[in-house]
């Protein structure tokens, strides 16, 4: 059974829950109605079944299209995941050099560097799809769950880090302890995609405009399967209210 999770007054107040199957799927705040911009999500889908099918199989990259990266950059979709070696989004997803804007960062946590390179992707480069993608036995994660508020220093940028993780497992229903890692690693990817909304009011713009959507995902190391949760879609009024739409 999906879990219920707290509703950001960022987004709409109806849940939306999430198509990640599993003991401990996530749900997300929006509201359903949001349609994929189905090239986007399509065209990353077709590739982690590529890769699910054969994970030798070769990245589409050849001559012609590395002397095209010299004329500019049109990445389809940005992806924001963990810099975990195990997860390199461009493998999983059997994307070719251009075609995915990734962003990687310890737990994926979403500090200023990360939302403007976002931006930067969305707005200037015109991305429709932002993917924050989750994965199996993260160990920023884990180390969010095993340290306690208030305890030993683990130096002040690794505090820094946990101190960003860890006010998502608020929201669990079932315990932030390495039995529930799957759950806390899905409160996680919720929590980021609300921080950027909060963070992000181009984001937020652009969302809101559907020029942008953005979805959950969690990466599976047996299967190489990335599951996505539906889209995230904001009320009219908190896109209006958005100081990039008066822009």
């Amino acid at each position: 059974m999906l879990r219920k999770i707290h509703v950001s007054t960022t987004v709409t107040a109806a849940l939306l829950t999430l198509a990640i199957p599993g003991p401990a799927a996530f749900a997300a705040r929006a509201s359903r109605g949001a349609q994929a911009p189905p090239s986007a999500l399509e065209r990353l889908k077709a590739g982690n079944a590529r890769f699910v099918r054969d994970a030798a199989a070769p990245l589409p990259i050849d001559e012609a299209s590395r002397q095209a990266q010299a004329r500019g950059q049109s990445p389809f979709a940005i992806v924001l995941s963990c810099a975990d070696s195990r997860v390199p989004p461009e493998v999983i997803f059997n994307a070719g050099l251009g075609e995915i804007f990734v962003v990687r960062t310890a737990g994926g946590v979403a500090d200023q560097a990360v939302l403007a390179s976002i931006e930067y992707a969305a707005e200037h480069l015109n991305a429709s799809l932002l993917v924050v993608m989750g994965h199996d036995t993260c160990g920023a994660v884990k180390t969010a769950v095993e340290s306690k508020a208030g305890g030993a220093s683990m130096g002040p940028n690794l505090d820094a880090l946990v101190g960003a993780i860890r006010p998502a497992f608020d929201h669990m229903s079932a315990p932030a302890d390495g039995d529930h890692l799957r759950d806390a690693v899905l409160a996680n990817v919720e929590q980021v995609v609300n921080d950027i909304l909060t963070k992000s009011a181009i984001v937020k713009h652009l969302i809101g405009a559907g020029k942008l959507q953005a979805i959950g995902a969690y990466y599976e190391f047996a299967t190489g399967r990335v599951r996505f949760s539906e889209a995230v879609r904001l009320s009219s009024e908190h896109a209006s209210n958005s100081p990039a739409a008066h822009r």
